[in-house]
């Protein structure tokens, strides 16, 4: 017994512990594998024929995305959880690594118009406001009590959590909610015209660059102080293995995924015009299904222009749609590769917070002009204000949803914990 509790305390103490270790691996799930893969190629196949080539491509990175966020169990709302409740760090020095890396590649995309399909690249720059404000905030607590942001619900989906069908569907009902409220917040709320660290302050992408990377840098040191102060418990390892089959088979290192990502979502940018995004596509899908049941959602503020547009067309013809078709089915590859894709029974608590959460989630994506990835992630690289604004409001509803998460069942980590 007092060998374990050494064991448990000096792995406390070390703030650098790997987030992998090499174990013993569960079965590979090779008839979801085949069908998982097969079932990417015929839709790669529709996606093509109905659209194009630049779709496919589109496709085939959603496929990569999802399997790099289930490999890493890459997490935005376990990072953020995790460091207001006890400290632990591991998640948000990912996510400074994630951005440092995509912040360079968008500075030299952004600032030479690169673009393999001659798309002239756009980043997302988007006003600060009360809606930002107080949309972030609302994602914030959604997604701790959804148990997932809007990547999570995604590749969690894909890779088996069954919760998370509640997840998505209630957060599409709060994507259409926030679309029909859209034009109110828009135009009778505060806000400042959209500020670009690189455009509108006058820094270029160089200066702003050299910014953001000091900002960077100040919080992952801060994150290393609050890891010394706080002692907190580390996340549980992830299973993996050697050599190759770690590629397909073991889980990977945060940092690895965290650089994957940003070059995945680097590579969007290139293709597309602009960077990563997912929660769009869920106001879309609402949208259509309204427009199916006979409601009339084109005359929404929102859906003005191309999201409108959208409406008519096939959602095979909606890039970010296709990226989280790619998502959630390269998640599902992933799992099975892993024979970890094990759907189990919804417990009562959780069933009614993941539907509270992507309520929340849905409704401040859209007031906040995106979510964790295009508020957050593409905010930030893009050298956008409202994805550092966007930053700090999610983490304040974090903190308010932590006193939220018991009353529906849901166990917050505790500094006593061997593990979080």
């Amino acid at each position: 017994m007092e060998q374990n509790e050494t064991y448990l305390s000096s792995n406390k103490q070390r703030a650098f512990q790997p987030t992998t270790v090499v174990a013993k691996l569960q079965p590979m799930q090779r008839t979801y594998v085949f069908f998982g893969i097969l079932a990417a190629m015929i839709l790669l196949l529709f996606t093509v024929q109905v659209a194009n080539w630049t779709q496919g491509s589109l496709f085939i990175i959603g496929l990569a995305l999802g399997g790099a966020l289930l490999y890493a169990r890459f997490g935005f709302t376990s990072a953020f959880r995790r460091l207001v409740s006890v400290g632990n760090v591991q998640g948000l020095q990912a996510h400074m690594l994630m951005l440092a890396v995509a912040t360079t590649l968008f500075a030299i995309i952004l600032s030479t118009g690169f673009s393999f399909t001659g798309t002239d690249p756009k980043g997302y720059v988007s006003p600060v406001g009360v809606s930002v404000i107080f949309g972030a905030f609302l994602f914030g607590v959604g997604m701790q009590l959804g148990n997932g942001c809007a990547s999570g619900t995604l590749y969690s989906l894909g890779g088996g959590s069954s919760s998370m069908v509640l997840t998505l569907l209630s957060f599409i009902a709060g994507s259409l909610l926030g679309a029909y409220h859209f034009t109110f917040w828009m135009e009778e709320t505060p806000s400042f015209k959209p500020i670009s660290l690189a455009e509108t302050t006058g820094f270029g992408y160089f200066g702003a660059w050299i910014l953001q990377m000091a900002l960077f840098a100040l919080i992952y040191w801060i994150t290393i102080l609050i890891s010394k102060k706080k002692n907190p418990p580390m996340m549980k390892p992830l299973p993996t293995t050697v050599g190759w089959k770690k590629i397909l088979r073991g889980s990977w290192p945060l940092f690895t995924a965290a650089i994957v990502l940003a070059l995945l979502n680097a590579l969007v940018l290139t293709i597309r015009g602009n960077p990563w995004g997912i929660t769009s596509a869920f106001a879309l899908w609402g949208g259509k299904f309204l427009m199916e049941t006979g409601v009339d959602v084109s005359s929404w503020g929102y859906f003005a222009g191309p999201n409108g547009e959208a409406l008519t067309k096939s959602v095979l013809s909606d890039s970010t749609s296709v990226l989280n078709f790619g998502i959630m089915l390269g998640a599902f590859i992933s799992a099975s590769f892993q024979g970890t894709f094990k759907p189990g029974k919804i417990k009562p608590g959780v069933a009614g917070a993941s539907i509270v959460g992507g309520l929340l989630m849905g409704y401040g994506a859209r007031l906040a002009f995106g979510c964790n990835i295009g508020a957050y992630f593409g905010g930030i690289a893009s050298f956008s204000l409202h994805g550092w604004v966007w930053a700090v409001m999610a983490m304040f509803g974090t903190f308010l949803a932590l006193f939220i998460r018991p009353l529906f069942g849901l166990k917050n980590p505790k500094s006593t914990d061997s593990i979080c």
